[in-house]
This record gives structure tokens, sequence and C-alpha cells, in this order.
């Protein structure tokens, strides 16, 4: 069979293998049914959506007046958000923000790493805003009362009393809060040079009163964020409960109001977006119920993702403690990984979304880590995985190539058999497998390959896609970001022709060399004797060119190095077994 049929057989083999993995795993999140639960003396009941603070409305849109200015107004609500309560400095190596006193919110982080373009003068990715801003997205923690004793706790406009002004690594700080009624609530939040916050929330009970006092964490946002939209790539709800991932899309969310999972240990709760992430975990021996929540209000949808945690009965004279921890920045998977063995919080790798073939995306990842360590360039890193790669598939390639290159030889005695029963397809098909028999040749030997092919494109394709470390990774020359497709067109003249032609004629450098070297693999191959068919063919490097156009440059330099390796593989071969070449 020739490379050109593999190409076909590629083609659908890849669709069915998108519809199946869109049918089967389109849609994670199958919560478990469990009856309401009674509050018990050391069991908490589930919060109501009210019993935990939620998201505040954002301020009024834009009038017809102000809609001269969008760039800037939500710059402008955030930063007069911000200015409405007095607030704690958070300075690290990573992030830039604040905690609003007002609430004990962590409601304030920008990624002080990435900022929103290439141009280093752009605004750094703010990942939380406080409400009142244009997209409210927070962590809160606190306590629930659980029982008869109603105390009065924290509201989200209590004023927090901060021990320093600053928080920073190594150098944690502790806001105080007392209800006037004996109760003295403390939060002792600490940071590392990461993306990791410590939250230990206590309470002293001094009242003479015992109370039930139940601990909780949540992460809270207001609208939905610019997505995506590829079933590749889940956005949205997230967690792990049982060791296992569980997904929600923001619209199945919506329709279900509410998805919860009883009596789990060591998970976490959070919203993902491609690149960032927001999540709470509590310590990962304590018992909880975690909660994805939507709801309506003001206009707007408000997501939220907590955990309840068992309830502490606080005699007098004593003290609850519980501790938890908030990840708020960055999906380094490598740093996913070593938070995951040092807190013992499970699987956070889950996080991103390695897919279908996790067993194969995640090595990819870290060879490329491993070779980005070697060559000092993501691009020279994938250009010597695919040498691995191509490696590694030696002897099928090899086996798969010299089928090939017996196929080519046999042409001239195909065309001649096809002359003499061109009327009799059932006799043709006889003496082509007699042929075939005679000469030891398997015509479906080049089809292997293909199906190898298949999982390590699609999971390479993911490491690009995916993975943080590959945004705004560059290349040499024009290539500033292999997680991008190529930015030059040849239907402007490569930059010389001032015009925006439509995203189907967005076709760059690299694919046209993609192109270029199918079209060569292609002529090395056995062609079809069937004219249709060899015109089909003919056509199929020009349809690949513009299908990977759209694709990441680093995903469309892997194809055009790994149809070279192959070229030059395959020319050697067909020397060797004194084929003609062309």
């Amino acid at each position: 069979m020739s490379d050109n049929r593999n190409m076909i057989l590629f083609v659908v083999l890849t669709a069915m293998v998108l519809v199946a993995w869109e049918f089967l795993f389109g849609s994670q999140f199958k919560p478990k049914e469990s009856a309401p639960q009674a509050v018990a003396t050391q069991t908490a009941k589930a919060p109501e959506a009210s019993s935990l603070p939620t998201a505040s409305a954002p301020a009024p849109a834009a009038s017809a007046s102000t809609a001269a200015a969008p760039a800037i107004l939500p710059e402008l609500l955030r930063a007069k958000a911000l200015s409405e309560a007095p607030r704690l400095r958070i300075s690290t190596p990573k992030l830039h923000g604040s905690i609003s006193l007002m609430g004990a919110r962590l409601d304030d982080i920008t990624l002080a790493q990435f900022r929103e373009s290439l141009d280093p003068s752009s605004p750094e990715i703010v990942l939380f805003s406080p409400p009142g801003s244009a997209a409210p997205y927070y962590a809160d923690f606190g306590w629930v009362a659980v029982g008869e004793a109603k105390p009065k706790l924290p509201t989200p406009d209590a004023i927090w009393t901060a021990d320093a002004a600053t928080l920073e690594p190594a150098r944690p700080v502790t806001l105080s809060w007392s209800n006037g009624e004996g109760l003295t609530f403390l939060r002792k939040i600490e940071v590392d040079e990461d993306y990791m916050f410590t939250v230990t929330d206590s309470v002293a009970n001094d009242s003479g009163q015992p109370v039930g006092l139940a601990p909780y964490g949540l992460v809270s946002r207001t609208g939905k964020p610019k997505l995506e939209n590829l079933y590749i790539l889940h956005e949205g709800p997230i967690g792990v409960f049982g060791g296992a991932s569980k997904e929600m899309k923001y619209e199945d969310l919506d329709s279900k109001g509410e998805v919860s999972e009883k009596n789990v240990t060591g998970g976490w709760v959070g919203i993902t977006d491609k690149y960032w992430l927001a999540l709470v975990a509590p310590d990962p021996k304590a018992e909880v119920d975690a909660r994805f929540l939507h709801r309506r209000a003001d206009q707007h949808d408000k997501y939220q993702t907590d955990f309840l945690g068992r309830a502490q009965n606080v005699a007098p004279g004593a003290r609850a403690e519980f501790k938890s921890y908030l990840f708020a920045g960055a999906k380094h998977v490598r740093m996913l990984d070593q938070y995951s063995e040092k807190l013992g919080i499970a699987r956070l790798d889950l996080a991103i979304d390695f897919g279908w073939f996790y067993f194969l995306t995640k090595p990819f990842f870290y060879i490329l880590q491993w070779l980005h360590g070697l060559f000092g360039n993501f691009g020279l890193a994938i250009l010597g995985m695919t040498v691995i790669l191509r490696g590694l598939m030696f002897p099928l390639a090899n086996k798969s190539y010299k089928a090939m290159s017996k196929m080519k030889a046999l042409q001239p005695q195909m065309k001649e058999l096809q002359t003499k029963f061109a009327d009799d397809k059932n006799r043709l098909n006889q003496e082509m497998m007699a042929l075939y028999k005679n000469e030891k040749v398997n015509p479906m030997a080049g089809c292997l390959p293909i199906f190898i092919q298949i999982p390590i494109f699609f999971a390479l394709y993911k490491v690009l896609y995916v993975t943080i470390e590959m945004r705004q990774a560059p290349f040499y020359g024009w290539i500033h970001d292999l997680s991008a497709p190529d930015p030059t067109n040849l239907f402007t003249a490569f930059g010389l022709i001032p015009w925006s032609p439509p995203a189907f004629l967005m076709l760059g450098v690299w694919p046209l060399i993609m192109g270029i070297t199918m079209f060569l693999q292609q002529k090395l191959n056995p062609q079809p004797a069937d004219p249709v068919q060899a015109r089909m063919f003919m056509i199929l490097p020009f349809v690949f060119t513009f299908m990977l156009a759209s694709f990441p440059a680093g995903l469309v330099i892997y194809w055009a190095w790994s149809n070279v390796l192959s070229i030059i593989q395959q020319w050697v071969i067909m020397k060797r077994m004194g084929v003609k070449v062309g």
C-alpha cells in the first residue's frame, strides 16, 4: 500500500479517534447520588448556596456614553474596587497583588512573569480581581456555624487586623478578628516563592459556651472568561476526588446548578483556564464534602467551587484549627508534581488537560523538558524528539519502506495486469494477489506505522497546546511562539502587501515547507494506476498544507522535520534495493 493510501487511512482514523474521544470522554463529571446528610455533632451539613460567601455583583456595564473607551473601563473598575478596602500587599518573585482586609479575601493577584502579549511592556496576566470589578474572581476561607448555637462569624465586610503590611515568602502574616462575644478568629497566611498559599484558620473560644464550627474554602468567579471552546481542552470547574479528575463545562453547570461529592479525602477543587489555575485544597487527611455551584444573580453567572470540612466542637477555653491550601498561578507540570509530592495533595497534575493519551503526553513533555535543558530552545527540542521518535519506530518504518519499495518495483507488472484484465475485476484481484504472493510483498505492510503515529501526533499536539512551558516559547527567525500558528502569510507576500486575508488563507512559511516535504515524500511512493486516485493523492499535500496552517507552529515543524527524515530513510532503502527514485 502506498504512503498516499496511508495518509488517507491516517485522516479517516484520526477522525474516528476524535469522534470517539468526544463521545466517550467529552463529559467526565458523573456525580454520585447521595442522600442529604443531617446535621450531627461531628458531621457538617453541606451548606446551602447562601451559607458560604458568594460573588458580589460586578459594577454596572458601560452605558452608551462610555462605550467609546471600552478598553480602559475594566482597568478603571478594578482600580476603583481595589481602593475601596484596606489591603495587605503580596510581593513574591512570581506574584503581585494584595489581600483585602475587608473580608480577608485573596482577591488581587497578577502573575509577575507572564504578560498579555509578547510585548514586554504589556500588562501582567490578571488572575484574581475583587468584587466590584468587571469580572470578580477570588478565593476565600472561613467557618460555618453548625448546631443550635449561632455565634457571630466574620462577614464579607468584616475588617480584619494584620500584624504586618506585606506578605512575602518566609514572612507569614496573621490576620485577626473578634466577634465581641468571646470568639477570636485568626488567619495565618503563608506564601512560597511560586504560587502556593498555606492558610491556617483558627478560632479561640472564650465565650463560655461550646460552639460547633465547620471549615470551608472556596474559589468564586463571576462570568465566563474568554474560552478556547475546543473539545481537546477543558476550561472551567475541576477537582480531584478519590484520585480521579472530575471536570465540568460551564454550560453543563449552568443547567445542573449544583454538583457535589460527599465524604472525600485528599482531593481539591478549583477553576482552570488554559494556562492558569486557582484551586483550594483542604488538609490531605481531612474528610470534606466538595461542590461545584452555579447561580444566576443580577443578570450575571456566578460560579463557585468549594469544600466544607467536618464540624469541630470548640469547648469554652478551647481552640479549633484547620489548614488549607490555595494554588493561584501558572500550571507548570513539574511544579504541580512537586506540590503533590511535598504537600500530599492528590494528582495536581490532572489540572493540566493531558487528555486521553495521558500515558504518552506527560512523558513526551518531560522528554521535551530534558531536551530543552540540553539545547536551550524548545524548537530544537522538538527536532531532537522527532529524531528519538523516528529512532524508536525505525524497525517498523524500515519494514514499511521496504514493502513500498517492492511495490514500486512491481508497478510495471501491475499496470500490465490492469490493462490485460481491465474488464474483469475479479480476475484482476486474483492475479494481483498471486503477484503479491510470488514476490513476497504485503500491500498492508505500510499501514502499521500510521496506527502508531496517531497517538504520537495527538500526544505531541497536546503538549504543544496545553502546557504553559510552550506559551510564547520562541524558535528562530519569525517563530516567536511555538504554541501559536506561523504568523507569516503567503497571501500578503509575507508582509509586503498590506491587507488582511480571510483566516482560511493564512498560509505561513512552515506550513509551506511541510507541504513541500510531503509532496517530495509522495513522489518516492508507488503511484496508483487509477488516474482519479492519482489526482486525488496529488491534491493531498495541498489539503494538508492548508489544514495545518492553523496548527501550532511547533507541530508543523515536527511534521516537516519528520517528513525530511522519512524521505532520507526511504531514499536510502530504495537505492539499496535498486528501485528507481522519482
